[in-house]
């Protein structure tokens, strides 16, 4: 009997729900293939993890026409066979021969330059396939040579640990669908799941939020591999992993290997738990409980291949003695995961922060501080100077009680009592006060004055 092709086999498995019943209501099938679209997979040989909408439709005709073989990738006819004249032919092998460095995009130029091709007429794929069928499709040399990758694995466990993020279901918050981002951060040596959850966003403020979670678990990890996100190139990402004595470290772009190991459990989740969830959506706190029962009961203690058969818990407890633990940061985990952002105080006293205002000490006025912000609460809790040092509480401004708030004023010299302790040292004299003395002296002091 004929092997089935992999692919057609795939294909068959996404289009399930359609192809297995023998009859479809009136609109139904429009709304399963927009439903199967919204939906991640697994696709092989592809990295993409959606299907178009349309492309489901040509295979659900395929499938009704022909049946399994309709799913079957088909070959293009002209496969092996070069449209390019023989004069382009030789001329591309000759050039592609004298310099084996040379682009297609060059080859290309140097044949329109010399009048073999018009402008645009001959495209880059046909070329391609061309130098393909050739054996002349990748430069020779040192360029040749794929770049080497080896297996590793971490000594001991929190010796590295990797950080991503996937795209998760639409779960149910204020009676409204969100999409949701499962975070999460995998031990390479034991492949244990420090924390993981599911978030409304991939932003710096949720993966920041799993790692603070995750220290409190799992201690402290030596290398904390990420990708070249903007979330993870947030300065304060850095400033928080800095603070806890742990390396950064960014893969390079459009290398997912580096993270394969996270990237393999993310396969396994969407195989054992987002596959058993539903359709209809859940609350966010339902599905991250989902989550959190599935790690803890069953991915942890599950024998792992890569661990020889060791369960993660199991090859992490292992290490309990190595493991680099909070020790005296955990008194101001807190302090290390808040914000700082600098701030002009206003002239009442007040600094802005999230459409709020926050009121700080009045001496503070017109100077530039420091907010110590709590992310997750929103809310200012302290102003430090350049230095880092507490300049102050921040409170939240309540103009209301502000009515009967004594404020202190400035003294008043008119009723402000003068102190006796000490005389009152006379001043020497203005030009003023000669000027009166000299055009304006007493009567009494004038010789003249009886006989006026």
């Amino acid at each position: 009997m004929k092997e089935i092709d992999p692919m057609a086999l795939f294909r068959l498995s996404v289009l399930g729900p359609l192809v297995s019943r023998p009859q479809l209501a009136r609109g139904e099938q429009k709304a399963l293939l927009r439903e199967l679209a919204a939906k991640d997979y697994d696709i092989p040989g592809s990295r993409r993890r959606h299907i178009a909408e349309k492309t489901l439709e040509e295979w659900l005709l395929k499938y009704r026409r022909q049946g399994l073989e309709g799913l079957t990738p088909k070959g293009r006819c002209d496969e092996g066979i070069s449209k390019l004249s023989a004069e382009v032919q030789e001329r591309l092998l000759t050039a592609k021969r004298d310099n084996p460095r040379r682009s297609i995009r060059v080859l290309r130029w140097m044949l329109e330059h010399e009048g073999l091709v018009a402008r645009g007429a001959l495209s880059r794929s046909a070329i391609h396939r061309f130098l393909k069928q050739q054996g002349l499709s990748r430069p020779s040399g040192a360029a040749t040579v794929p770049e080497e990758r080896r297996s590793f694995s971490a000594e001991c466990a929190n010796e590295i640990w990797y950080g991503d993020v996937l795209h998760g279901p639409r779960a149910l918050l204020a009676g409204r669908t969100r999409k949701t981002y499962l975070v999460s951060l995998m031990d390479d040596a034991s492949r244990l799941i420090a924390h993981s959850a599911f978030c409304l966003s991939e932003s710096a403020l949720e993966i920041e939020g799993v790692l603070k979670q995750a220290v409190l678990k799992r201690g402290l990890p030596v290398k904390l591999v990420v990708d070249n996100g903007s979330a993870y190139r947030s300065v304060s990402l850095q400033g928080i992993c800095a603070r806890l004595g742990t390396r950064l470290i960014y893969c390079r772009p459009y290398h997912p290997e580096g993270k394969g190991k996270l990237e393999r459990w993310h396969k396994t989740l969407r195989d054992q738990l987002l596959s058993e969830l539903g359709p209809a959506p859940l609350e966010l706190h339902e599905l991250n409980a989902r989550l959190w029962a599935w790690i803890d009961s069953l991915y942890h203690r599950s024998p792992h291949t890569g661990l020889a058969g060791l369960t993660p818990l199991t090859r992490y407890q292992q290490d309990l003695g190595r493991i680099r633990l909070l020790g005296p940061l955990a008194a101001k985990l807190d302090e290390i995961f808040r914000h700082r952002t600098e701030r002009l105080v206003r002239r009442d006293g007040t600094v802005s922060y999230g459409g709020r205002f926050f009121e700080v000490p009045y001496e503070l006025a017109g100077k530039t501080v420091h907010l110590v912000i709590d992310p997750h609460a929103r809310t200012v809790v302290g102003v430090e100077d350049k230095e880092g040092a507490s300049l102050g509480a921040a409170t939240a401004l309540d103009k209301l009680a502000n009515r009967h708030r004594a404020r202190r004023k400035p003294p008043d010299p008119e009723t402000e009592p003068v102190s006796r302790a000490a005389p009152v040292k006379p001043s020497a004299p203005t030009l003023i006060d000669m000027a009166c003395a000299e055009h304006y002296r007493p009567i009494a002091d004038d010789p003249t004055a009886e006989d006026k």
